[in-house]
This record gives structure tokens, C-alpha cells and sequence, in this order.
């Protein structure tokens, strides 16, 4: 794959090129706002005021350098009286955080009915704190330049508002046990891992699963993989690894994604077994 096509990823994600397919989409939002705040005989200082954002946080969006969240294209929208323009722009923008090839794989996931994740390097980016993303994309080699970290830190964390999503989508995710004994980041960064998961794992709407070390027979030796489940009942399978990626659509290829995972979590703790056993791996910590 060319650079544009470097994932965003669950750990430290490709080289940087991968984000500047989506400069462009970000350059046009900004100019519309910088129209939009011309027009409505504004400074940036103003429109910061009453947004809730710094007269250089306002620069740094019509100048396309940071992506504008969904709150605040809402805010600026009816604030500099723009008609619904910005609004218009909201979901190319929020796409435009991810690299190119990312994009329709974070769209299937914004929009499941259904997730299932197994993973066996690092925990899943829906289930990532700050703090452990930061350090995963901070491992790259070769290294990131801050900027980048950044972008990528607050694009990954942007993906889990899937957890606030109505009507909540049933997740469920299953881990190696060695996903959660990584000391990746360190000690504290671990801990506040491991405290996350906990308390993700208490939505109604999450499942929550370890597969033990110790296990004799494991279906996912083939390694990590997510099958996503649409509306419309339709499947899709996506997997990454070593800055590469695939989503699988044929029908019979997806089914079999899904059969082997019914396979994993069986074989794996259950999820009250494994909340106790990452409660208990912390109070070891």
C-alpha cells in the first residue's frame, strides 16, 4: 500500500502522509468559516467567546491545521447565522481525521448495529485511554512528529462515541490476556488502561472477554480481526496489521469471520469471569 493508504490503526498506526488526503476537506471547511465569520462581521476572538474556543484555535480551524469538532461546526453554524452551510460540511470533516483508506471502515463502525473485536497485540483503539494511545503512537518507528501524535490521538479518541450512541449497538470485545499484562506506556498508564475496560465493560450494551493464556485450543491464532454488522444486516470483516489492512465483504468470507469469532468467545472467559480477572490483574499492577 502507498502512504495514503496507511491506517489509522489500534496501535501505533503508519507514517504520517496518510492524514493529507483529507487537507483538503479540511481547507474548504475552513474558508467557508472564515466566509461565513467575514460575513457576519465577526473576529475570531468573538466567535472563540462564544464557542468556547481561543481567537488561535479559531485561526488554526479556517486555516484547515486542526479538525473542528461536531460541537462546534454545530455552535459556529447558528452563531454566525451560516443557514446550515457548516452543518452541511460536518461528516466530510469528521471523516477527513482518518486517512483515506481508513475512512469507509470508520463509517461502518460509526454506524454499526453490531461490533465484534478480537485482539492479541494492544488493547482496541474504542477501548484506548489518552494516556495509552499517546504512548502506542509515541513507539513508532520511525517516530511521529508531535503534531501528528496529536491529530491522531484526538481522531481515535473521536471514535468512541459509539459508547454514547442511541440506540446503543451491541459490542463485544475479546482480548489475550497478554493484551492486558503489556506494560506499554508504563506502570500508571497500564493501571488506567485496565480501569477503563473495567469500566466500559459495565455499559448493558458491552461484552467484555479475556481469552487465558493457558487456553489449549484457540480459534484466533490466525490473529486480530473485527466483523461490523449494519442496519441492514449486511457484514463486513476488517483486520490490520504492520501498517496494512483489509476489509473482506464477500458474504462466505465475512461468515466465516463471524463463525470463528462465536468459536473465540466461547472458548474464552465469560464476561463476568473476565471483569474479575482484570479486576484482579489490577490490584497486582
Amino acid at each position: 500500500m502507498d502512504e495514503e493508504r496507511q491506517p489509522e490503526g489500534e496501535g501505533a498506526g503508519g507514517v504520517g502522509g496518510g492524514y493529507e488526503s483529507g487537507a483538503g476537506i479540511l481547507h474548504v471547511f475552513g474558508r467557508q468559516l472564515k466566509l461565513c465569520r467575514i460575513r457576519a462581521g465577526m473576529e475570531r476572538a468573538e466567535v472563540g467567546r462564544l464557542t468556547g474556543y481561543s481567537a488561535s484555535t479559531i485561526a488554526s480551524f479556517e486555516q484547515g491545521r486542526r479538525i473542528p469538532p461536531p460541537r462546534f461546526i454545530d455552535q459556529a453554524d447558528e452563531v454566525l447565522d451560516a443557514g446550515g452551510v457548516l452543518k452541511a460540511g460536518k461528516e466530510e470533516v469528521a471523516r477527513a481525521q482518518y486517512p483515506a483508506f481508513f475512512r469507509d471502515a470508520a463509517r461502518l463502525e460509526a454506524e454499526a448495529v453490531e461490533l465484534c473485536a478480537y485482539d492479541t497485540h494492544v488493547v482496541k483503539g474504542l477501548l484506548q485511554t489518552e494516556e495509552y494511545t499517546r504512548g502506542l503512537l509515541g513507539m513508532r518507528r520511525p517516530l511521529l512528529d508531535e503534531e501528528t501524535i496529536e491529530r491522531r490521538v484526538v481522531a481515535r479518541l473521536a471514535r468512541q462515541e459509539i459508547f454514547s450512541r442511541w440506540p446503543a449497538p451491541l459490542l463485544s470485545f475479546v482480548m489475550e490476556e497478554s493484551v492486558l499484562k503489556r506494560r506499554l506506556g508504563g506502570r500508571e498508564v497500564q493501571r488506567g488502561q485496565l480501569e477503563q475496560i473495567l469500566l466500559i465493560g459495565q455499559k448493558r450494551n458491552v461484552e467484555i472477554q479475556v481469552m487465558p493464556l493457558d487456553r489449549e485450543d484457540n480459534a484466533g491464532v490466525d490473529g486480530p480481526f473485527t466483523v461490523l454488522t449494519r442496519q441492514s444486516g449486511e457484514q463486513v470483516a476488517y483486520m490490520e496489521a504492520q501498517g496494512r489492512s483489509t476489509l473482506v465483504t464477500d458474504r462466505e468470507e465475512v461468515r466465516a469471520f463471524a463463525a470463528r469469532y462465536g468459536i473465540i468467545r466461547a472458548q474464552a472467559l465469560s464476561p463476568s469471569e473476565s471483569l474479575a480477572f482484570i479486576e484482579k490483574l489490577l490490584g497486582e499492577v
